[in-house]
């Protein structure tokens, strides 16, 4: 239904498009005037940090095409509209997400794909068949991890029933913090986000195993091929955040 209305305005819907790309590609605009005055950002050139910022952008468009709606969860929960949702004979996780859906968020998917081929060009790197291959399995392990992330972030609002900013800070703010080396923050934010939040699994590890670059926190170098495990693991643990908060659930007028 939300597909079928966006495209009776083609027009429309294409430079909305357009306007998603170019607006996400801001943030690699950023990051290329950056060099304009460095050679290198954290030992990494500008294709290895494009390298990095298109797996991250890439797997988190995939993620928030079709996740992204999960944050209007909380209006739902607040207005007693969730009820609605209840007693359809469709599971109420897809109904979520696919509440208001945008297709015009494509254009960050393409803004990534772009921004990784042109790092796939540059890189001066022995494209190996296990090079080749870990790089469709990180972009869909990556996009697993950040839609976990999502259900996790919907399954809080159930308690707190406000909370789409703190699941942005997850999400958006994961990904902005992705887009960039590992080498330029400090140990105890790479063990949070390798061992508490494994947001590392998305690009950090395989990017470091691709690029022949040193592990973050001297992690041995199977780690690289571990982004399946994480993004099993996390999406086990939001589907089960989602279910114990579902069971939660009470209308507004109880």
């Amino acid at each position: 239904m939300w597909m079928r209305s966006t495209m009776t305005y083609r027009a429309s819907f294409a430079l909305t498009v357009l306007g998603s790309l170019l607006v996400s590609g801001l943030d690699f605009v950023g990051i290329m005037l950056m060099f304009s005055q460095v050679d290198a950002l954290g030992g990494y050139t500008l294709p290895e940090v494009a390298f990095v910022y298109g797996l991250s952008a890439t797997s988190f468009g995939l993620a928030d095409l079709l996740f992204g709606s999960m944050s209007r969860l909380g209006s739902r929960v607040r207005d007693g509209t969730l009820d609605t949702l209840l007693v359809r004979p469709v599971p109420v996780l897809a109904q979520v997400a696919a509440d208001r859906f945008a297709p015009r968020r494509v254009g960050r998917i393409v803004q990534g794909a772009l921004v990784l081929g042109y790092a796939v060009t540059s890189l001066d790197v022995d494209w190996s068949a296990g090079r080749l291959l870990l790089m469709p399995v990180t972009l869909v392990c990556g996009a697993g991890i950040f839609a976990a992330v999502f259900v996790a972030g919907a399954a809080f609002q159930f308690v707190a029933q406000d909370a789409s900013e703190v699941q942005n800070a997850f999400t958006y703010g994961g990904t902005t913090l992705l887009q960039y080396p590992p080498t330029v923050f400090g140990p105890e934010l790479l063990r949070s986000v390798t061992f508490v939040l494994p947001l590392a699994f998305v690009n950090w590890l395989p990017a470091s195993y691709v690029l022949g670059r040193p592990y973050p926190l001297d992690l041995p170098g199977w780690v690289a091929f571990m982004p399946p495990v994480a993004a099993v693991a996390c999406c086990a643990l939001a589907a089960a955040a989602w279910r114990a908060g579902l069971r939660s659930y009470r209308s507004t007028g109880s």
